[in-house]
């Protein structure tokens, strides 16, 4: 069987310092209860900068300047640790500040609702210029307004501002009067997820090895509805961000299911390429403006920077066999079914148990695992612990359970089998998919022989049931394009076989 492949992978972090207090849930929900809070007037002053961003070995390591074995040498906690080689860019992507993100967001508006002041704008436009992916999109930014008009729509209660270090630099009009599905902020979620969607697709089609025209489905799987009052959630921001992106020979879908979306994607892609519906399918997904700051209260608490600061985003290429890129396995795919139950145990056994066991695998037979994974340094001062961690130990407990592995090895299962966090906890974001650029490179160079993508989703945040969710599937090194199956006529014998045909016809023309 000709399974199909992941060709490349591409990752942003989109550095949003200012949203944290005007889009992120934690913080717009304290102005609700208390304006005058400590917590909001320590916000400010508790912002990390552009530079510290790029600086934090965790980010690095997302956007592939640094591998995770290199962050696993890096003592924790990385937060008081500033990595001096850290760079904007990536050999998968990068990390691009505040100013430039609201440029793109503007560049995704077609509704002519994002306002930008002039000189910001034309700020932006001279960044833009030196930018190897935004310099052809300079025109869509159009001419920016005076700041007095700013300040004129700013006091319309119309919409929502833009701000950069506190100034007010834009603004976001409401798409419709009476509509709550198009007021100002959902549509400055909506456009923040579409502009981290744009930029992942922008780095996944540069150096790719095939025409972008030739990518012909694209789904995309972050955790952001669209639609207006009658179709709540409709979609499809997977065709709008490939507009913005060039892939104009695509159609696409949007497929949600929270944290465990990407991993959904990512199966039901592989089942398009190896069914021949289509050659090349991409799954992405950009960040979620709601999760900015999310532990923002805890992190004051202790004395830290608030360091849920960034929008994620990935794109990962699926396509048809080539011989050489890791396979999909997807005859090796987990799933957690209606019945399984939410034990932490009972997800993790239909997820990486059960289908090891039907394909005759065992729990070590799998190199690199990718669960939840959270920068713990993220998750820790809320309480919430190093949630890949804790999952390597449960995945560790089955394989004792198991009789596959001894109890007193499961410290250096954990070592061998896992890597740290370090993918920001934008929910959708850490679920998995961290692992593929790097999953690829290491297959490629032999050092690990295949790895598992492990998505897993919470159902009752949307209070219609309290089931979990998850599914998984197995990736691994290319064996090589499979010849035809014995039995079955090949290209050669059909050729013979015509040539033979024509020869008769031609005898028999003759002889008449």
């Amino acid at each position: 069987m000709n399974f199909p492949v992941i060709k490349k992978a591409s990752y942003v972090l989109c550095h949003t310092p200012d949203l944290i207090l005007h889009a992120g849930t934690t913080q717009t929900t304290e102005m609700l209860i208390n304006k005058d809070s400590e917590y909001l007037k320590k916000v400010p002053e508790s912002l990390r900068t552009y530079e510290e961003v790029v600086k934090y070995a965790p980010n690095q390591t997302y956007i592939g300047n640094i591998t995770p074995e290199e962050l696993s040498g890096i003592e924790r906690p990385w937060y008081n640790k500033s990595f001096d080689k850290g760079e904007r860019f990536g050999r998968f992507g990068e990390i691009i500040p505040e100013d430039e993100f609201y440029g793109l967001m503007k560049i995704c508006d077609a509704f002519d609702l994002v306002t930008l002041e002039k000189e910001f704008t034309d700020r932006v436009k001279d960044k833009y210029a030196k930018h190897p992916l935004l310099k052809d999109l300079i025109p869509k930014l159009k001419d920016g307004e005076d700041g007095s008009k700013l300040v004129q729509l700013a006091n319309s209660n119309l919409g929502e501002g833009l701000y950069e270090d506190g100034k007010l630099i834009g603004f976001i009009k409401r798409a419709h009067e009476y509509d709550k599905n198009l007021n100002a902020h959902t549509i400055l979620e909506n456009l923040a997820c579409k502009a981290s969607g744009v930029l992942s697709l922008l780095h996944l089609s540069k150096d790719m090895d095939i025409p972008a025209c030739e990518i012909e489905y694209i789904i995309e799987c972050s955790e952001e509805a669209i639609g207006d009052m009658n179709q709540r959630g409709g979609g499809n921001l997977a065709k709008s961000c490939g507009e913005i992106a060039g892939l104009k020979g695509c159609t696409g879908i949007d497929m949600r299911g929270f944290c465990a979306g990407p991993a959904h994607a990512i199966v039901t892609a592989s089942a398009l390429v190896q069914s021949g519906v289509y050659k090349n399918v991409v799954v992405f997904a950009g960040g979620a403006t709601a999760k900015l700051g999310m532990n923002g209260k805890d992190h004051v608490k202790k004395g830290l920077k608030i360091m849920e600061d960034c929008l994620g985003g990935f794109a990962i290429l699926i396509s048809q066999n080539d011989g050489v890129s890791p396979v999909l396995r997807t005859d090796i795919v987990g799933k957690h079914s209606i019945g399984h139950g939410a034990a932490p145990q009972a997800v993790l056994d239909a997820l990486v148990s059960e289908p090891l066991l039907r394909n005759g695998m065992k729990i070590i037979d799998i190199d690199k695992f990718a669960p939840e994974m959270q920068t713990p340094d993220l998750t820790e001062p809320a309480g919430a612990g190093d949630v890949p961690t804790q999952n390597y130990k449960m995945i560790a407990a089955l394989a004792v359970r198991n009789g596959q592995l001894e109890k007193a090895k499961i410290p250096e299962f954990m070592k061998e089998h896992g890597y740290p966090g370090y993918a920001p906890t934008q929910g959708h974001i850490p679920s998995g998919v961290p692992i593929v650029g790097h999953g690829i490179e290491r297959i490629k160079e032999g050092t690990i022989k295949n790895f598992m993508i492990i998505g897993k989703g919470s159902l009752f945040l949307g209070r219609m049931t309290n089931l979990f969710d998850g599914i998984s599937i197995v990736v691994e090194k290319n064996q090589g394009i499979k010849q035809e199956e014995s039995g079955k006529t090949s290209k050669e014998d059909i050729k013979a076989i015509i040539a033979e045909g024509l020869r008769e016809l031609s005898k028999s023309l003759r002889s008449e």
